[in-house]
């Protein structure tokens, strides 16, 4: 294969894919004239809900939105304390702080999610809920997190950003805790042309109340509830997503092809990447090794056209926004440890198979050629 520039993403090849189609949809919604709320709306909330196996769905403007009412409505409050992780987007610990909680974090697993042998230790009376992320596209171990949640009284609230369609013991994201939270950004295995993000739940009230909440808290054009906010999944991004899920079945396949191919060519005894367990059906948002000069190998793979990204080379105890927490270096060894190891390969359903053999093969180099490379 000659040397071409490999993406990380492949955006244009999806709307090259679908262009004809989208052109169509993006026709009719415009002349049907409803912009903002509508029946695509309606069918996407329905048919998330169906392939979640939940009762109930609401949509929002965006993922990061979603986390913000699901925690909204279930009380978090100002003084509050809600478990999560340091290694996940900075929305997720954004969201607790907005509402005036407080982030705990927790250490995390060889596989990037939340340790549950960690999160007994950290609860307290000020304790209301866990937040595990499902990194990658991999589902936390709910069994054991929620048998905690359970003993405590405290809820769970999954962050499934990147694990839309992924399941744990034949159970699928979004139906393990309280509530789930779901982004559709682009880059996402099921995307729209803009931000947007949903929850799922099983509780009709917190359903209701989701929904009022998104909606400036009005129950109807002349009657306001309770003060909420604009977080409205628009009608054109809902037929968009509404066209998309039906080939999101595919698109998981796809990538859980590409990541067997990476699993089985890998030379492990330079990277290492968790293995999928054998109660796990994970949908490989993205595929993330880990290696000891991880800087050095991205750099690499750059000279010979292989775009690759880093998620997330800094822990969010460490960021400067976090300050205030009182949290320092060394506070997370593993997870700090992964943050200066992980890289994240192109896993996206449009790679060939001569192009994953390319990337196997540059990731597979001896490591004195990428040392030599660094110089």
């Amino acid at each position: 294969m000659t040397k071409k520039r490999i993406p990380y993403v492949a955006l244009g090849s999806q709307w090259d894919s679908e262009k004809e189609d989208l052109l169509k949809i993006i026709n009719k919604v415009m002349s049907e004239g409803q912009y903002v709320g509508g029946r695509h709306v309606d069918l996407f909330e329905k048919n998330i809900a169906k392939l979640c196996d939940v009762k109930y769905a609401a949509s929002f403007n965006s993922g990061t939105d979603a986390l913000t009412i699901a925690l909204s409505v279930l009380g978090i409050k100002r003084g509050d304390e809600v478990l999560t992780t340091p290694n996940s987007f900075i929305a997720s610990t954004a969201v607790i702080v907005h509402l005036g909680a407080k982030p705990v974090f927790v250490d995390t697993l060889p596989d990037q999610n939340i340790d549950p042998n960690k999160i007994e230790g950290l609860i307290s009376k000020k304790t209301k809920a866990i937040m595990p992320v499902h990194l990658t596209g991999r589902i936390s171990e709910m069994q054991e997190i929620n048998k905690i949640a359970r003993k405590y009284n405290l809820f769970v609230i999954e962050d499934a950003a990147q694990a839309v369609g992924s399941k744990y013991k034949n159970k699928m994201s979004g139906s393990l805790g309280h509530v789930g939270c779901f982004s559709t950004h682009p880059l996402k295995n099921l995307n729209a042309s803009g931000d947007g993000g949903f929850l799922t739940t099983n509780n009709k009230k917190i359903w209701e109340k989701a929904k009022l909440i998104s909606n400036h808290g009005m129950s109807g054009r002349d009657k306001v509830e309770k003060f909420g906010f604009v977080s409205r999944m628009d009608n054109l991004q809902a037929a968009i997503l509404n066209y998309r899920m039906k080939k999101l079945k595919k698109v998981i396949n796809q990538r859980r092809k590409n990541a067997k191919f990476y699993m089985e060519n890998l030379n492990r005894e330079n990277v290492f990447f968790p293995d999928e367990k054998d109660y796990q059906f994970n949908s490989y948002h993205t595929f993330v090794i880990q290696v000891k000069d991880r800087d050095g190998l991205k750099k690499f793979l750059k000279s010979k056209g292989i775009d690759t990204a880093i998620h997330y080379p800094v822990t969010i105890q460490l960021q400067p926004a976090a300050e205030g927490l009182n949290y320092k270096a060394g506070d997370f060894p593993q997870t700090e440890k992964q943050a200066r190891s992980i890289l994240t390969l192109p896993i996206n359903q449009f790679l060939s198979t001569d192009q994953l053999e390319y990337i196997t093969k540059n990731v597979n180099v001896d490591l004195d050629k990428i040392r030599e490379h660094s110089k």
